[in-house]
């Protein structure tokens, strides 16, 4: 079965080996010392520290795993060098909501990046949602309409870079 390809910019493949490397060196040893100095406390049936360490364990070993296939799967996205003409994935866009509901909301500016980078506080917004879809492939001064829980919404492509 083909796996499904982790769609990254350079920052983000740099970002999730750090992260890695923080997980597997740093996270991984103070877990170790959190779960030594639960198991001096005594009796492990009733040691709440001994089962909040060993939940820990089980996060951070998951994490490394859930990297470690992204990793595997990693498709950079290097598109530093073309002309921007069209939305593409690691692009950065200006666009215009046609009706927005506060003026300060009327211009947004967003980079497509692959769902694993996407953090829409940062500006990131993923080539899967709704707002990624509408405008993937699409020039300057396209309209395009994105169905949102709060009914369509009409954005204007106003600059890529």
């Amino acid at each position: 079965m083909d796996e499904k390809k982790t769609l990254l910019t350079a920052e983000g493949l740099e970002k999730l080996k750090a992260e890695l490397e923080e997980l597997r060196t740093v996270k991984r040893q103070e877990n170790v010392e959190h779960l030594a100095e639960a198991r001096s406390h005594g009796d492990l049936s009733e040691n709440s520290e001994y089962d909040a360490a060993k939940d820990e364990q089980a996060r951070i070993e998951g994490r490394i795993q859930e990297i470690e296939q992204m990793l595997k799967t990693a498709e950079v996205i290097d598109n530093s060098k073309k002309r921007k003409t069209k939305v593409e994935l690691g692009t950065t866009v200006t666009i215009e909501d046609m009706a927005p509901e506060f003026e300060e909301d009327k211009l947004q500016q967003y980079t497509v990046v692959g769902t694993t980078e996407a953090d829409p506080f940062e500006g990131k917004i993923s080539n899967e949602s709704p707002i990624g879809i509408a405008i993937l492939g699409k020039k300057v001064g396209t309209v395009v309409t994105v169905r949102t829980p709060a009914g369509d919404h009409q954005f204007k492509i106003i600059k890529i870079k």
